[in-house]
């Protein structure tokens, strides 16, 4: 997703790290490389907590002991997971439901192990609709609880845990007293800090989804988190209002304030129609998206869309 000029290639100090099902990356402005050093990785072992908490495959997690709740159960989570869920709660309101953490029963009802789509029935998709949705939550702030009102309900911060994590390594390393930096997870979720000496900004470039070869735009991020989703083949997006897979071709970025929000409305965008996405942008004005999908009267064209510059 981005590309740093080679100008400047030589002139911080990049650090890597495994976790999330990908690659995270620290580049640091700093005259002490010793000092950027202890300061990412003290930032990795930070991602490495949030990924015990926030991951359903971890069977301890607190996303997988709410999954496990019969409907009436409650469990006490860390203040990570609530953060996340209040968040998450009130960016389904802000969507109108379309970015939703509690959609697996809906994925699990339209896709194979192999992540084809099967062909449920009827009564098979009114049951994941039934056992969908985040107003199946309650939230106790006081006691840092979380009950269900039905089970199962099946959680899952694939689409925004990784924002939230580029997000809390950023604060840990403002806490470190640096200013310039870019975090990246996987090249999905992106935010940059301060500008590099010489420079108008973090360059980033934004690259033809269905042509790898081709860069559509470039960017230059200051103090702005950027994130991306788009359609690939055997990964399906559902339409939580709908209850059904969305046919378009699309690729979406978001500009927002954190890589949280910034994920979160990439997947949403996937799904919100553009005038609706217009909608949200004028609403939200640190809110800008970038929409790239194929022309539905031509399948061979594509069309890119600006909101919220």
């Amino acid at each position: 997703m981005f590309v740093i000029p080679d100008k400047i290639q030589h002139d911080f100090h990049r650090f890597s790290h495994q976790a999330m099902a990908t690659v995270f990356e620290i580049l640091i402005y700093h005259e002490d490389q010793h000092y950027a050093y202890q300061a990412a990785w003290e930032a990795f072992r930070e991602l490495e907590r949030l990924e015990l908490d926030l991951s359903r495959f971890n069977e301890n997690s607190d996303v997988a002991r709410i999954n496990k709740l019969q409907a009436g159960q409650s469990v006490r989570v860390g203040i990570d997971t609530f953060e996340c869920l209040k968040a998450c709660i009130q960016l389904y309101a802000e969507t109108g439901g379309v970015f939703d953490v509690s959609v697996g029963a809906l994925m699990n009802c339209w896709l194979n192990p192999d992540k084809s789509l099967r062909n449920p029935t009827p009564d098979e998709i009114k049951w994941a609709q039934e056992h969908t949705g985040l107003y199946h939550l309650l939230l106790d702030e006081t006691n840092l609880t979380v009950q269900v009102l039905v089970s199962p309900l099946f959680l899952d911060f694939g689409g925004f845990g990784k924002g939230y994590a580029v997000d809390k390594m950023a604060a840990l390393l403002k806490e470190w007293s640096l200013d310039t930096f870019l975090i990246h997870g996987g090249t999905s979720s992106v935010l940059a800090s301060g500008t590099p000496p010489g420079s108008e900004g973090w360059p980033v470039s934004i690259s033809h989804p269905f042509r790898a070869d081709q860069v559509l735009e470039y960017v230059s991020l200051v103090d702005k988190a950027m994130s991306g989703s788009g359609l690939q083949k055997g990964r399906h997006i559902i339409d939580p209002r709908s209850a059904q897979p969305v046919a378009v071709k699309r690729a979406t970025w978001t500009f927002a304030s954190s890589a949280a929000t910034g994920d979160a409305l990439s997947t949403a965008f996937m799904i919100l129609s553009h005038e609706e996405i217009a909608a949200y942008c004028k609403a939200h004005p640190d809110v800008q998206a970038i929409i790239f999908e194929e022309d539905l009267d031509n399948k061979d064209k594509f069309r890119l869309a600006r909101y919220g510059f």
